[in-house]
């Protein structure tokens, strides 16, 4: 259910979900209210007046019981469940003039139309079940156990090439399982690579189990693993799991666990730990469907290559040594229980294929998901993170590179970063006049530090009120106490420490500042390099694709404003979310859509940012908010 909000004074209309938090859909909607507790309910900054009504109020805080007679209500601690019009009081300086401030426009990546990018697709999966009334043999009739399985497959089906088989167990187990079965069995049937090649039988169930046909996409991320069951009988996801990827306890990014894998035994923990996430996603799924794992037909997951070598225990030492090359890019198809993963010993786990050491299959899964190589349109794919990974291109041509944006987005190398949980300031404003800051966190509790998307809102409104300049370095002329000099130059005071969950200051300082410009500034660059060597510029786009998780929170015009994002129509934009674990699912629920991800590999072409020229004097460019040629983010420049 939706609900309409009027704000007053601006007369902004704003439509949200049922049971959003006030204060984060003021400042969704560009709205400042002078509230720095992070909507923990203490500073009791945040009064506004309900006009027309009401919310679901927690009165615990800052009230007065008169107050709340008026209407009164205190935004953090404000949840709409209905249509309501709310004022937000004025301002006023200490010579009685009110203070005013005109609304942002804010605008996330659009989500709709995403039946554009990825398409439609029946349902028809790598795997399928058929039941069998399989005739008991006689004197007179008395071929083979497997031949009579086999003649009553083709008289069930007979207009397909008799199915072949590969699984030792079978045939040590299908005299055994037929006649415990008497005679009524189950077959599971691997479909074939290509439309023209025979299926395989794969296991044979007691009883009609056709019912019971079921898939797990897993996404295996550095940080986190994540799955999703599937009926494969109607492509309905049923459950969903995740957890950290246990490989975290060797190292926290991909370098470091490569380095620990050359140890003596280290490759086999780190194979180990992530056969072990997995098992607990199954467990977790399977539990929550009241079924056995043993019931999962088909396992199809991605990962970047470095996650892909681990998962398959391949020596990943030369993938960091140039000239940077993987083992392999294409994966076998792997019998899961050989890697430890709770399923049937018959059971198929896909890999995505990778381009190179770092366009890995997680990529390869996205561009797949979005169809863009069936797409005459030029698409910019865009996964922002430690390893950024850009793909270019439509059905003709794809040019794909990786570089290396640093873990400013995901919370690293932020004084007070971390990753985007509870008490994480995600969203910010500041007043243009007073300076003061408008504080959303994650959960609406106190702040304890500073996430992705709330870095970009910081940032963005630092620059655009003028407390930095385009080089990230603070107006040391302005006189307030937030904008201080301390540790590491100079700082602002986002939440002082009695506001703050962990009792201290949390600041962004001028050291923070360069680092998320030299991280946005390394993703411009890669955009304008792999552009350039196609011959087009941005103004060539038809869609800029944006995946992971990180996208969903990211206002799109302070992601251009600090020029993490090319300045063009924002029409254009669409978020597409976890596109990794899009295109397992795809590919899982139909075998159609599954065989043309052979397109996408052979189209792609890796090129080595590093190796290039180019990519550096774009990046030196680059290293500005939100650029040094502000040509390129003319919206910036008519702001100005």
């Amino acid at each position: 259910m939706e609900h309409n909000i009027h704000f007053l004074p601006d007369d902004v209309h704003v439509t949200v979900e049922d049971g959003e938090n006030l204060l984060t859909a003021a400042a969704a909607a560009g709205i400042y209210i002078h509230a720095y507790c992070g909507g923990d309910g203490v500073c009791g900054k945040c009064k506004v007046q309900m006009e027309k009504g009401d919310v679901v109020s927690d009165n615990a805080a800052s009230l007065k019981a008169d107050e709340y007679k008026k209407g009164i209500r205190l935004a953090c601690k404000a949840t709409v469940n209905s249509d309501i019009t709310v004022r937000i009081p004025d301002m006023v300086k200490a010579d009685g003039k009110a203070l005013k401030r005109a609304p942002k426009t804010t605008r996330s990546i659009s989500a709709k139309s995403l039946e554009s990018l990825v398409g439609t697709w029946d349902v028809d999966p790598p795997v399928g079940k058929l039941f069998l009334k399989v005739p008991p043999p006689t004197l007179e009739d008395n071929i083979s156990d497997m031949q009579r399985l086999m003649r009553s497959i083709k008289n069930k089906r007979p207009d397909s090439p008799e199915p072949s088989y590969d699984h030792p167990e079978l045939i040590h187990e299908l005299s055994e399982a037929l006649r415990e079965a008497e005679w009524e069995v189950t077959v599971i049937l691997l479909h074939g690579k290509r439309k023209d090649e025979p299926d395989r039988i794969i296991a044979v169930e007691a009883g009609d189990t056709t019912d019971r046909l079921y898939g797990l996409a897993v996404d295996i991320g550095t940080t986190t693993c994540s799955g999703v069951l599937i009926d494969l009988n109607t492509g309905k996801i049923i459950a969903e799991g995740s957890g950290y990827n246990s490989q975290i306890g060797y190292g926290e990014d991909v370098i470091a666990r490569m380095i620990y894998s050359q140890r003596p035994g280290g490759l086999k923990a780190l194979q180990e730990k992530v056969v072990y996430t997995i098992n607990n996603i199954i467990d977790e799924v399977c539990k929550k469907m009241i079924i056995s794992p043993s019931d999962i037909s088909y396992i199809m997951t991605a990962g970047n290559t470095v996650m892909a070598h681990l998962m398959l225990a391949i020596n990943p030492k030369f993938l960091r040594e140039a000239p940077y090359v993987p083992s392999v890019s294409q994966f076998p198809l792997t019998k899961a229980a050989g890697l430890g993963i709770m399923a049937h010993p018959s059971v198929r786990m896909f890999l995505y294929p990778c381009i190179s050491s770092y366009v890995g299959g997680d990529i390869v899964a996205g561009v797949h998901a979005c169809q863009m190589q069936k797409s005459e349109e030029i698409s910019l794919f865009i996964d922002i993170g430690t390893n950024g990974e850009i793909v270019i291109g439509n059905k003709d041509w794809l040019v794909c590179a990786a570089c290396s944006a640093g873990p400013a987005f995901e919370g690293g190398g932020i004084g007070y970063g971390m990753r985007a949980s509870q008490g994480a300031i995600e969203n910010f404003q500041i007043h243009p006049e007073t300076f003061d800051p408008m504080v959303v966190t994650i959960g609406n509790t106190k702040p304890r530090g500073i996430c992705g998307s709330g870095l970009i809102s910081i940032v963005s409104e630092l620059l655009d009120a003028g407390v930095i300049d385009p080089q990230g370095k603070f107006n040391q002329t302005l006189n307030h106490p937030r904008i201080r000099e301390g540790g590491n130059r100079w700082e602002y005071v986002l939440a002082w420490g009695r506001d703050s969950m962990i009792g201290e200051d949390i600041v962004i300082t001028e050291v923070d500042l360069d680092n998320l410009i030299r991280a946005k500034g390394a993703m411009y660059a890669g955009y304008q390099t792999l552009l350039e060597s196609v011959g087009l510029t941005f103004n060539d786009l038809d869609r800029v694709i944006l995946a992971g998780n990180f996208g969903a929170y990211i206002d799109l015009e302070r992601a251009i404003c600090i020029g993490l994002l090319p300045d063009i129509d924002r029409d254009k934009f669409f978020y597409l979310g976890n596109a990794s674990m899009l295109g397992c699912q795809i590919s899982l629920t139909n075998h159609s859509r599954f065989r043309e991800r052979v397109a996408v590999r052979t189209l792609m072409t890796n090129m080595e940012l590093s190796e290039n020229p180019d990519f550096m004097n774009h990046y030196m460019a680059a290293l500005f908010l939100p650029h040094t040629d502000m040509s390129l983010f003319p919206s910036a420049k008519a702001n100005k």
